[in-house]
């Protein structure tokens, strides 16, 4: 996004919108990407367009980042609020372009129902992850920077339930939270 960011976007005590997206697989494993030209690995994220809905940038950012269509995944369910977390000083300094304090996200857990080969980093003219791997569902808390470790602990905890009945042997009913 540009330096000048739409207000609709930031909300007023300066957290930009965003979405964070969870794919699983029948195995209860997670996709995990690691960021181009760094070390670091995430979730797929991304910000919410002014006018846009959080589930239709939830979508919109898994095609754009892991190349993964509507049809490839189904979606399972979402966090019932925006889970926050501050950027660091230091990073927003780095990151000039970020003129807000931090992001508030919403979070989606998807079922990859495709095959695997759909997953495509180079889906858009910059990708953002250069390797994925699927791990455990846990595994994340063990690897996110630590700023962003709360919100990863608290969308893990509340989507957890919505996993696939046959992988973690619950009965887990048909309801999507948006």
């Amino acid at each position: 996004m540009c330096a000048a960011i739409d207000s609709q976007v930031i909300d007023r005590d300066g957290y930009r919108k965003n979405v964070g997206i969870i794919v699983c697989n029948n195995r209860s494993q997670v996709l995990w990407a690691r960021r181009v030209r760094r070390d670091g690995w995430q979730f797929p994220q991304g910000g919410v367009k002014p006018h846009e809905a959080a589930v239709d940038a939830a979508f919109r950012e898994l095609q754009e980042e892991i190349g993964l269509r509507a049809r490839d995944v189904c979606l399972l369910g979402a966090t019932d609020r925006w889970l926050r977390y501050e950027v660091p000083g230091m990073a927003r300094d780095y990151r000039r372009r970020n003129a807000f304090r931090g992001q508030k996200q919403r979070w989606f857990l998807f079922k990859l129902i495709g095959d695997e080969s759909s997953v495509r980093l180079d889906a858009s003219v910059a990708p953002e992850f250069d390797q994925w791997r699927w791990i455990d569902y846990w595994g994340p808390l063990h690897y996110i920077v630590e700023f962003k470790k709360p919100v990863y602990r608290a969308a893990l905890r509340e989507l957890e339930p919505l996993l696939p009945a046959f992988a973690t042997g619950r009965r887990v009913g048909a309801v999507v939270k948006l």
